[in-house]
């Protein structure tokens, strides 16, 4: 004799629970998305001078007078002044960074932080906790036994799970509350040498002396606080600077909150405003919509818009490069010029606009950047500095592939699919 299947009932009033919450989950996951939409648009923004002050308003900035800039190119040219600040440091070191991976720069710079620190210089290292993930242990356990105060940002635990997709993904070095470092740049060899081979990337960084520091210094502290609850306060950290230069500064940072990032209305508004030529860098270029809205229009007023990324073969990413590869045909036929670095993985993330106002920074031209990561990256007015920058992205050209719409359009079928499938996930890439 078969016994009857048992069969659960579940009264009618549990069904439309379970039905309300489904619905429910799906309208706050609808509404957080459609938070991330909001199109920019703006009207008449004029020629760029004129838009330098809604530039720092909208971002939440200010525009420092009297810094001193001084561009640095590939590790050979940003490690040693670098390692020499830490190493003349008398009160206090902060290093924040998305990436501490392996080879002798980390040993270099693990070892004399430990120095500073058994010498009575406050040290802090912040380190993403996704990104320094293979910090060494015992150049962990010598930084903690000086005194080093080593912290994660976001590390996995049952209270951050909510926030795991939130990186760190900044990188930038105080010294003294007097003088920084910003770019591109990664604790790891890299990181080193200058961008000789695929094995030694090409990047850049800046040292910044001068009022602005103070807001890099503020930039570092924003995080640290949120992991450790502690307030550097004082003038210790944040000292009275004087000019130290003839440039003109302001510093763009973010953290997520849902609405348009500051480091997206940034890159927005510089080409809004271009009127003769946009020079950009950057190794993840992902643009949306309103991006690409803005840099074909900025053609059609006769700006001269070129990009440069890095070619699939030197990417450390090349699903990225596939999913940017999905918009080159849409750059392409708009007007925007597009070239392919080849030599090596191409990181710097930098920005020209009409010789006057350049930018340089850790913000990737992606989503992830702009609504996932705290990202940081500075601008300047001054003419000289755009032209240095102007002239490495032509020196840059000489490792770099033109692309055209005839040729893009006519890549085989394969590429294609895999480009589109790619794309798929740009949002989180």
């Amino acid at each position: 004799m078969h016994s009857k299947p048992h069969v659960i009932r579940l009264p009618t009033i549990a069904v439309v629970a379970m039905i309300v919450a489904i619905a429910g989950l799906t309208i706050l996951l609808w509404s957080a998305q459609r938070g991330r939409q909001t199109h920019l648009a703006v009207k008449q923004p004029g020629e760029l001078r004129a838009l330098v002050p809604s530039i720092v308003g909208l971002t939440q900035s200010s525009l420092e007078q009297g810094n001193q800039i001084v561009l640095l190119q590939n590790g050979d040219g940003f490690f040693p002044p670098m390692l020499r600040d830490i190493a003349a440091a008398r009160q206090s070191i902060h290093v924040e960074s998305y990436i501490w991976w392996e080879g002798d720069i980390c040993n270099e710079l693990a070892k004399l932080l430990a120095l500073k620190a058994r010498e009575g210089v406050e040290v802090r290292l912040l380190l993403d906790a996704s990104g320094g993930r293979k910090l060494d242990d015992t150049l962990e356990t010598i930084m903690r036994d000086a005194g080093v105060q080593v912290r994660k940002f976001h590390p996995l635990r049952i209270s951050n799970l909510g926030r795991m997709n939130n990186r760190d993904h900044r990188k930038l070095v105080v010294v003294d509350g007097h003088i920084g470092y910003i770019g591109g740049f990664g604790i790891a060899k890299e990181w080193t040498g200058h961008a000789q081979d695929k094995d030694h990337w090409r990047d850049i960084a800046v040292r910044v002396s001068g009022p602005v520091v103070s807001r890099m210094q503020g930039a570092f502290c924003e995080n640290w606080i949120e992991e450790t609850g502690e307030i550097p306060a004082g003038q210790k950290y944040f000292p009275v600077i004087p000019p130290a230069g003839p440039t003109s500064a302001h510093l763009a940072y973010t953290s997520p909150t849902g609405s348009v990032s500051s480091v997206q209305v940034l890159y927005y508004l510089a080409i809004s405003a271009a009127r003769r030529e946009v020079l950009i860098q950057n190794p993840y270029m992902l643009p949306d919509d309103d991006a690409i809205k803005a840099m074909a229009a900025a053609v059609k007023r006769g700006v001269d818009v070129r990009v440069m990324v890095p070619s699939t073969d030197a990417t450390d990413s090349p699903v990225v490069q596939h999913a940017a590869h999905h918009m080159f045909g849409t750059l392409l036929k708009n007007g925007v010029k597009v070239y392919e670095y080849k030599k090596t993985l191409l990181h710097q993330k930098v920005m020209v606009v009409d010789g006057v106002w350049s930018c340089v920074g850790s913000t990737n031209f992606d989503d992830r950047s702009f609504q996932h990561n705290d990202e940081i990256s500075m601008a300047f007015i001054d003419p000289q500095l755009a032209q240095q920058l102007r002239m490495t992205f032509n020196d840059d050209l000489k490792s770099a592939q033109q692309r055209t719409f005839r040729e893009w359009s006519a890549r085989p079928l394969w590429h294609k699919t895999i480009d589109g499938i790619a794309y798929l996930g740009h949002g989180q890439l």
